[in-house]
């Protein structure tokens, strides 16, 4: 989808009947070619098409392209410029490499997950975009793109291997560095940045609905503790963290007395770092949201404008491609 959203020709392999998971929205901008790539026919077409591609992409376990006959060694002798793209969740070596696996297992493997949540109870499971999107798909488009960029000079393509643990043990790099300074800690019950502090959680409001506070430093939480009414030498200790039970406490309290949106009228606009919890459906109506333009309705689904946005070639939300057009015209342009 992203490749596709700034102008690729995305054509995917699917399996006969589908993958039983259609996305209208995520799947947007690509043509769908079913073939069974386990039968002779299949392979023969799916070595016709790796011929005329800059891009192959896939992510099944480790061997099993290899098995079928359309590994990198293989496609990578029939197109010396293909850039060869590997999804996998453990990388595509080493003791668990085969193993199944899911978005919640990886991050637990990297210490992601053990730094989510509250002290005292069962990590925090935060869908699957830590993993799967942030350490998967966006290190996989990374570095397509790179070895893209790295093709320009030298003429040849290469392998992308994609592991999700190494994509999150790369996001964890911050932590990796601060932790051993005490600059920061990733325990939870003094985990600034994991909702331990006063200043730094969310906090359920009369209606059942929350608010967001993000008040890390000390000019933003001197404007949050002045906009809601709370003693403004609390300031002076902020980082002590032995009041913070108390003081969270103190703003639960608080937040118990208004709905969310009287305290997003009452604070939102300010430095106080604060924002009101929305759901998906409301999020595209928020005025930042609509002010941007960040969805847009097509056939009945709210649709994301592709990002990031660029001065010169602007992205707009791709069509419907055909299949057999995109073939044809790829053919035609070889």
């Amino acid at each position: 989808m992203l490749l596709a959203d700034l102008g690729a020709d995305v054509l995917r392999i699917d399996r006969p009947g589908g993958n039983g998971w259609p996305n209208p929205v995520a799947d947007r901008g690509r043509a769908v070619l079913p073939l069974d790539i386990r039968s002779e026919a299949g392979r023969a077409r799916s070595v016709e098409l790796i011929v005329q591609a800059d891009v192959l992409i896939e992510g099944n376990r480790p061997g099993v392209m290899e098995r079928l006959g359309l590994g990198p060694d293989v496609a990578c002798s029939l197109n010396n410029r293909l850039i060869y793209g590997r999804m996998t969740g453990w990388g595509q070596d080493g003791p668990l490499a085969k193993v199944a696996g899911h978005d919640i297992n990886y991050i637990a493997l990297t210490g992601a997950l053990a730094a989510i949540g509250r002290s005292g109870e069962p990590a925090a499971v935060p869908l699957n975009l830590i993993g799967d999107f942030g350490g998967g798909s966006m290190f996989l488009a990374f570095g397509i793109m790179s070895a893209l960029w790295e093709r320009e000079k030298s003429g040849l393509g290469q392998v992308v291997d994609a592991a999700i643990i190494d994509g999150v043990a790369s996001m964890m790099s911050m932590f990796a560095g601060l932790v051993p300074s005490k600059r920061i800690s990733i325990d939870r019950e003094t985990n600034i940045l994991g909702g331990s502090a006063p200043f730094y959680r969310c906090y359920v409001c009369k209606d059942g609905r929350e608010v967001s506070v993000g008040a890390l430093e000390s000019q933003f939480y001197s404007e949050f503790l002045a906009t809601v009414g709370a003693p403004a030498d609390w300031v002076k200790d902020q980082y002590d963290s032995s009041n913070w039970p108390e003081r969270s406490a103190w703003f639960a309290a608080l937040f118990m007395s208004k709905t969310r949106d009287e305290w997003a009228a009452l604070t939102e606009g300010s430095d106080a770092c604060f924002a009101p919890v929305l759901d998906l459906h409301e999020a595209g109506q928020h005025p930042q949201m609509a002010f941007r333009g960040i969805y847009v309705e097509r056939d009945g689904f709210a649709h994301h404008v592709p990002a990031p946005r660029f001065s010169r070639t602007k992205a707009s939300i791709p069509g419907d491609r055909d299949a057999d057009t995109m073939m044809s015209d790829w053919a035609r342009n070889r």
